[in-house]
């Protein structure tokens, strides 16, 4: 998909944090969320199961957030999620199964409500790097990912260069050997 197709479906902004939520502490930003069903429909049977089933646990683990449940006769089920920042989401869950409308409720639950937008960054360049990323790995032998640690070979224990600390010991000593040797005379 071209960036032209990809800006019509999907905004772009740069990362926000709601409320500079992390910094401090976590605000849960769900705020509401309801389970629509039918009673009698067959497309409502994963969300009648995972009401009977789920949704206390739900409630108990996520006091912040207020549930309603609304039966509907002969309507579709679906969640409705609304937001502290004013924003909602809208999931049909017609002929769902209860563990596919639980991973539904984890991600609302982890959603901060704002809409899915492509990020962008202040840094542009017309020539990008085809260099890659580098990692401090990178130019490391393969080999070290399966060698047991603690290892005598790689170790500092078995080098025989001098240290910087070694070298100002040494000229320590030597200054205070010299200087003892002008007292004594």
């Amino acid at each position: 998909m071209s960036n032209v197709t990809w800006n019509l479906f999907w905004g772009s902004s740069f990362v926000k944090a709601p409320l500079q939520n992390g910094i401090g502490r976590y605000v849960q930003q769900l705020q509401r969320i309801t389970f629509k069903f039918c009673k009698t429909h067959g497309g409502s049977h994963g969300m009648r199961e995972f009401i009977e089933k789920d949704l206390v646990d739900f409630a108990r683990e996520n006091p912040g957030v207020v549930v309603y449940v609304k039966p509907r006769r002969h309507r579709s089920p679906c969640l409705k999620a609304e937001y502290l920042n004013g924003g909602s989401d809208y999931i049909s869950t017609h002929k769902m199964s209860q563990d596919d409308i639980r991973r539904w409720v984890e991600y609302l639950r982890g959603r901060s409500g704002y809409p899915t937008e492509r990020l962008r960054k202040y840094q542009h360049t017309d020539h990008p790097s085809i260099q890659g990323v580098w990692t401090p790995w990178l130019h490391r032998d393969p080999a070290l990912n399966l060698v047991d640690y603690p290892n005598e070979e790689l170790s500092c224990a078995h080098k025989t260069e001098k240290t910087a600390t070694d070298e100002l010991v040494e000229l320590y000593e030597k200054q205070r050997l010299a200087s003892e040797g002008k007292d004594s005379l």
